[in-house]
């Protein structure tokens, strides 16, 4: 939803002269009939008029500055949920009787509308009805325009992120549906629901859902592959031995070394996110070694242990 005062060229303080000039400007060198080899340009064109819909409008551009709605003119709802008119669909209050054309509509009561493009393109009115085309195949009638998409936010447990579960999504009209989700899935990633939006009189629009991954409460995520922090006992890191570990999908039995200081980190192949190009990440384990606090035996045998024969774990830092 880019800036309409951005798409203009435009200052925040332009007076409704500059916007139209701006606007008369660009629209004669971006229309679809001198750019018929251009997509880029159509695409512009409509987002050039769709700008310059909301500022001609004065409560649009009043309620645009208040943060109140979009560059689209959608709610800026603050929970990242509601619908809008999609690009090019029936703006508010549009007169009835006209028609739609490269994401613009123009209506019988139009006539700023009409007299900016007849002054551009050398168009006329007839009888005192709805505006007419007189540059090419612009007048001509197009496919009535869709409804607008909803928008929604989904909680995704890390579990279910990691192992692809499937979710289920209450839509606005209340049916729930189950989502697949993707390979890849992180936060921020959107799914379009194709005509699960607003009715329109093309048909309706879609339904995008923008996923957000919860975290966890020891696991954490590294690209695909995910890590976590395992406490080991003393004689386990002294000694060695099998202990179990947990992963996304379920505990697994992983051998620790003897003689394993804290930091030590396993890796545990294909036990993390799912790639988008196939396949899995690792899951990587940190070894913490957990000391008992009071422990009399422990600290009756370290004061008799002859510290000096392991050597000094600092040499290598120089100090």
């Amino acid at each position: 939803m880019a800036d309409p005062y951005q798409t203009l060229g435009v200052a925040r303080t332009a007076t409704e002269a500059d916007i139209k000039k701006a606007y008369r400007k660009l629209a004669k060198e971006l229309h679809p009939d001198r750019n018929k080899d251009n997509p880029k340009a159509a695409e512009r064109f409509s987002h050039v008029t769709n700008a310059y819909d909301l500022l001609s409008d004065k409560d649009k551009r009043a309620r645009f500055d208040r943060g109140e709605i979009d560059g689209d003119g959608n709610p800026a709802s603050p929970f990242g949920f509601g619908g809008g008119r999609p690009g090019g669909g029936p703006r508010p209050g549009a007169a009835g009787g006209g028609f739609r054309s490269e994401g613009f509509e123009f209506g019988a009561g139009d006539a700023e509308m009409g007299d900016i493009f007849e002054g551009l393109f050398g168009g006329g009115r007839r009888g005192g009805g709805g505006f007419s085309g007189g540059f090419g195949g612009f007048g001509r009638q197009q496919a009535a325009p869709k409804g607008g998409d909803i928008q929604y936010k989904l909680a995704v447990p890390f579990i279910d992120a990691a192992t692809l579960a499937p979710q289920r999504v209450t839509l606005g009209d209340g049916k729930s549906i189950e989502l697949k989700l993707p390979a890849g899935v992180a936060t921020g990633t959107q799914m379009r629901l194709a005509g699960k939006g607003q009715p329109g009189p093309g048909g309706a629009g879609d339904a995008l859902v923008t996923i957000e991954v919860q975290p966890h409460r020891f696991f954490t995520r590294d690209g695909d592959d995910v890590r976590v922090d395992l406490p080991i006992s003393l004689a386990e890191a002294v000694l060695g031995g099998k202990v179990k570990a947990p992963t996304v999908e379920s505990a697994v039995m992983l051998t620790i070394p003897a003689g394993t200081s804290s930091g030590k980190t396993l890796r545990l192949k294909g036990k993390g996110f799912h790639k988008r190009g196939g396949g899995r990440g690792d899951q990587l384990v940190t070894l913490m070694v957990d000391v008992p606090a009071d422990d009399p035996a422990l600290r009756a045998f370290v004061e008799s242990w002859d510290a000096g024969a392991a050597g000094n774990p600092r040499a290598a830092m120089g100090v």
